[in-house]
């Protein structure tokens, strides 16, 4: 699932480029550039959340039959890469990553599945309504907060309103800030949701992550918007 997100992503990115007029060519080469880092920066993530796991064979860090990736992890790292590769490909900033906001989304809704799927991002067990019989990544099922279908409806509902407002965004890089305010304030809830290590609920590195991603959106917006 991994795998279709990055293709459908990277396909939806290309037909973004097309609609606001960039280089769709340099487009495509910058994202499947940028993949590198971002899966990087992701794997890098999980490991640092799980190094007791890793410390005692580094060889596993990098082993490709094994999951584990976390997506805040890679972002930071490719909005970095892409600021030099971007420069030289003569691509605007602010717009790369409008278009790469479809791509982002796209593939999430993919990768969600796959979590659902593998039992990766489990929600907490629960007798609530909406609960669902699920797995986690042990296999042990349970009826449980859907928090990988609520991710990928969310990542839906995001994708559907950046088509509707991507033309009265009132910068280029709006767009994106919009994309990164609005995942990281549902991320930020459903984080609770989530079940992870001896005290499901508690706050975590995401939520830490989740509140600077929204903080620094709103900062953003704002500064840009007054310039």
């Amino acid at each position: 699932m991994l795998y279709f997100g990055l293709v459908f992503g990277v396909v939806t990115g290309n037909v973004a480029a097309h609609q606001a007029g960039m280089d769709p060519l340099r487009a495509y080469i910058a994202t499947l550039l940028l993949i590198i880092p971002a899966l990087a920066g992701a794997r890098l993530l999980y490991v640092a959340v799980h190094w007791k796991t890793y410390r005692g064979n580094l060889r596993r860090i990098w082993d490709r039959r094994e999951g584990g990736y976390i997506m805040y992890g890679g972002l930071p790292v490719v909005l970095l890469c892409s600021v030099p590769l971007l420069y030289g490909l003569r691509l605007s900033f602010g717009v790369f990553w409008d278009v790469s906001s479809f791509t982002i989304l796209t593939g999430m809704l993919f990768t969600r599945v796959g979590c659902l799927l593998n039992g990766c991002c489990c929600g907490r067990p629960s007798q609530s309504w909406f609960a669902i019989r699920l797995p986690d990544s042990q296999g042990i099922w349970e009826r449980r907060v859907p928090t990988q279908l609520l991710e990928t409806a969310w990542a839906a509902v995001l994708l559907v309103s950046a088509s509707l407002v991507w033309r009265r965004m009132p910068f280029a890089g709006a767009l994106f800030l919009f994309v990164t305010l609005g995942y990281s304030s549902a991320r930020f809830v459903m984080e609770f949701a989530r079940e992870r290590g001896p005290r499901p609920g508690s706050f975590r590195l995401a939520h830490a992550i989740s509140i600077i991603a929204f903080v620094s959106s709103v900062l953003m917006l704002t500064l840009c918007r007054h310039k």
